[in-house]
C-alpha cells in the first residue's frame, strides 16, 4: 500500500483540529463563569457581548438582578432597548443564569 503524500498528511491533520473560534468562546464562559462576580467582570462581559462601538458609547452599574445601562444619546439608548433580549442571552453564559434578568436603559 502506498504511503499518503504530504499534502493528504497535512489534510488529515487540519480535518481533526478544531477551530479556535469555536473554542475560546467556551473557555472564555468557564473562566468567567468560575470568577467572583465583581463589577470589572461585569464591565468585561458587557463589553464582550455588545462590542467596541455600544461599548463606548454606554456606561453600566448592575443593581441587583437588573443591569442599569446608561447610553450616551437616545439612537444608542433605541440600539441597546431593541438588542435587549439578545444582549442578556448572551450574558447568561459569561455571568450566570440568573445574574442579570433584565436591562434599564437610559440617557446619560
Amino acid at each position: 500500500m502506498p504511503r499518503p503524500g504530504p499534502v493528504a498528511l497535512v489534510n488529515a491533520i487540519l480535518a481533526r483540529v478544531i477551530p479556535v473560534h469555536q473554542i475560546m468562546p467556551k473557555a472564555l464562559a468557564a473562566v468567567l463563569r468560575g470568577a467572583p462576580l465583581t463589577p470589572d467582570k461585569v464591565a468585561f462581559a458587557w463589553r464582550t457581548t455588545v462590542g467596541p462601538a455600544v461599548g463606548r458609547v454606554t456606561t453600566i452599574e448592575l443593581k441587583g438582578r437588573i443591569l442599569h445601562v446608561q447610553a450616551k444619546d437616545a439612537a444608542w439608548r433605541r440600539e441597546v432597548e431593541r438588542s435587549a433580549g439578545v444582549i442578556c442571552t448572551r450574558l447568561r453564559p459569561l455571568l450566570g443564569d440568573d445574574v442579570v434578568r433584565g436591562l434599564d436603559v437610559t440617557v446619560a
